[in-house]
């Protein structure tokens, strides 16, 4: 288990752990989470040795391999696969060996180096790998081509995936999410429940942690607490914790008042100074409750609109896409003949597999784009404010914040968009202090701002102009929690259109309340929930994956072309029975009663197989309620060991079972 025991961490002055104290099970999957700067990607620096504790104890236990993603920019002109493949450090180490032992000729080295070469998988890493990268959303012409020829998001999936690659007994991910769309999320989301060794995770996506997590660990002044459960569970407890707190500190201070009271009374005399000291002595000796300090929350507001045009906008007949790379070109149309209308007071979540318009059709409504084909009528007083997904697509990194709300008020005064907005210079600075921009930070320049400083900065020049219509593309991408709660809480109270593309389904679940799905060309509403489209989207990967695995099959087989039809003889059993002799007739039963013998034990074997993986699933679900709740470490770690012999032994009943099945069927198929 990892153990952190009195320990002091510090990053230049300022003290991020000061005498924390945790534990951590072989297993578990631990959310860590606290606010921006508490020390979280630090305490993954602890973890993976490129920071040194500055006083007390910290263990990791030396044999286990550790697994995280690296957050340079890869480099490199290598094929996606091949770079993903490399991943697997174990591999590589045998494929090294397999190398100096060939250039050693010796024999024995050789065979055992090959051993090991084999033991770690080499016959099945391409597939291994190409099936990561087609779950982060790739797409089956892009396996091998060069890592540089994607962008920045793309090259960091492939940096995931190579995390994932990687055999590991502790995976360390630190916002995982920030470049994944929700199908990528989703599959992620699946693949991290498989996951068996100890895990963890920061992140501020709260159904994510939901989801892969059953301890929290929060991060809060310098300490350490851990909570059994996800992270909605935390929240819970915490609150209730919170709520003990201050009513035990309300009634600490009842009782020093009254300690006090009867000390400054009674010190002076000496019938009753014996009893005062007592006094004195007894409140030394308490031990101190602090007061509850939450953390300042941020909030904000959209001011209302001036107006609301009806409807917002209608589109008709429109193609988006983007222009020809060259004068002359033909430009590349993404999604065709979109026929739809925005109305006031809508509140969209455009959905969407990833590449497949989404970002593209908000661009082009934000008129970053120009519409391919058909027309956009915008409605009167039309204000639109737009989040692009990249937050330095709108801001300049060499300006700072109030350079960056002067500039904003010139453009709105040019274009006759003012409406009763403040904006003398001490009026901005105001409102940045309202954003938390306060003191030297109006004048810090954006470049050297954190992605959330940022991201809180588009909002804050948003929600100065005053929109009608919200377009917010993954808006949520560097904000921490308590910001994305307070955005949420904006959203619910704005009184104009939204318009939202986001991989935060808890955002999406609290602002929308009806989807458009962007797919195969096109844009149509979708009729359900964000869990009817989670389904959706394993289906589409289902069935993704199983056609990739036909085409491997027909590779294999070498067939470039359709198979020939093969003529079948006719059988015994697709003989007409009016056709058949009474010798027929009796070898048809026979065949009968010998496959119905031959399926009987089979169909026994599944239905006692059956019976104990449902005995397994209730023991299961038993045991996740019982790791949920706080309990001692010993008592944790046998509940853990316990879950992972019952799930090793769900997946080995699970592959028993379809083996079963597929022997019935094809038994009962001849």
């Amino acid at each position: 288990m990892i153990t952190l025991k009195n320990l002091v961490l510090r990053r230049g002055t300022k003290v991020l752990l000061d005498g924390a104290s945790a534990t951590i099970n072989p297993g578990e999957k631990v959310g860590l989470v606290g606010r921006n700067g508490a020390g979280k990607s630090s305490l993954f620096g602890l973890l993976n040795h490129t920071l040194h504790e500055d006083k007390g104890d910290f263990y990791v236990p030396a044999q286990w391999r550790m697994a995280q993603v690296a957050q340079d920019m890869p480099e490199t002109d290598m094929p996606a696969t091949q770079f993903v493949i490399e991943g697997d450090v174990t591999l590589l180490a045998a494929q090294q060996e397999v190398s100096a032992a060939e250039e050693s000729n010796d024999g024995e080295r050789m065979a055992h180096a090959y051993m090991a070469l084999h033991d770690a998988g080499a016959h099945d890493a391409p597939a291994r790998a190409q099936a990561l990268i087609l779950g982060l959303g790739f797409r089956t012409d892009e396996l091998d081509n060069p890592v540089n020829s994607f962008s920045g998001g793309w090259r960091m999936r492939l940096q995931l995936a190579r995390a994932l690659m990687c055999p590991s007994d502790l995976l360390l991910l630190d916002e995982p999410t920030n470049h994944l769309d929700l199908d990528a999320l989703v599959w992620l989301e699946a693949w991290l429940k498989r996951y068996e060794g100890t895990m963890l995770v920061i992140s501020h996506d709260r159904e994510f942690l939901d989801a892969v997590t059953d301890v929290t660990i929060h991060i809060e002044r310098a300490q350490l607490t851990r909570y059994g459960g996800n992270y909605s569970k935390f929240e819970d407890m915490r609150a209730e914790q919170m709520a003990l707190q201050a009513t035990a500190y309300s009634k600490q201070q009842e009782k020093v008042a009254h300690l006090q009271k009867f000390i400054a009374r009674f010190k002076a005399k000496a019938s009753k100074a014996k009893q005062a000291q007592s006094r004195v002595k007894a409140l030394e000796r308490m031990e101190k409750i602090g007061p509850v300090l939450a953390d300042a929350e941020f909030t904000f507001e959209f001011s209302e609109p001036q107006n609301l045009p009806n409807p917002m906008l209608a589109m008709n007949e429109v193609s988006f896409g983007y222009p020809p790379l060259e004068e002359g070109g033909e430009p590349t149309t993404i999604v065709r003949n979109v026929s739809r209308s925005v109305l006031a007071g809508q509140r969209i979540g455009i959905l969407g597999a990833n590449g497949q318009g989404k970002s593209t059709v908000v661009k082009t409504i934000a008129r970053d784009l120009k519409a391919i084909s058909g027309e956009i009528i915008e409605g009167k007083g039309l204000n639109i404010g737009y989040f692009a997904q990249q937050e330095l697509d709108v801001l300049r990194p060499a300006d700072t914040p109030l350079e960056h709300m002067i500039r904003l008020v010139r453009d709105c005064t040019a274009q006759g968009r003012l409406s009763g907005q403040a904006t003398r210079e001490q009026d901005l600075r105001g409102f940045l202090g309202s954003f938390n921009f306060t003191g030297d930070q109006v004048k810090q320049a954006v470049g050297s701002m954190s992605g959330g400083e940022k991201a809180r900065l588009v909002l804050c020049m948003i929600v100065w102009q005053r929109p009608n219509l919200l377009l917010l593309d993954e808006p949520t991408n560097h904000l921490d929690l308590a910001t994305r709660e307070a955005l949420s809480m904006a959203l619910n109270e704005f009184e104009g259109t939204v318009m939202l593309v986001s991989h935060d389904r808890a955002l999406l679940r609290a602002v929308c309340d009806e989807f458009w799905l962007v797919s195969r060309g096109g844009i149509a509403p979708f009729d359900g929930d964000l869990d009817d489209y989670q389904r959706y989207l394993l289906d589409m990967a289902k069935q993704s994956r199983e056609a990739q695995r036909q085409e491997q099959r027909d590779q294999q087989r070498g067939a470039s072309t359709p198979a020939p039809a093969v003529m079948v003889a006719p059988s015994a059993a697709t003989t007409p029975a009016v056709n058949r002799s009474p010798e027929q007739r009796k070898q048809d039963a026979q065949r009968r009663q010998q496959l119905a013998e031959q399926v009987r034990p089979l169909k026994k074997e599944l239905e006692q197989n059956e019976k104990r993986m449902a005995a397994l699933s209730t023991e299961k679900a038993e045991l996740e309620t019982a790791l949920s709740q706080p309990a001692s470490p010993a008592a944790m770690a046998e509940a853990g060991r316990k879950l992972k012999a019952v799930n090793d032994q769900i997946d080995t009943l699970e592959a028993r079972w379809l083996e079963l099945t597929e022997r019935v069927e094809s038994a009962t198929a001849d």
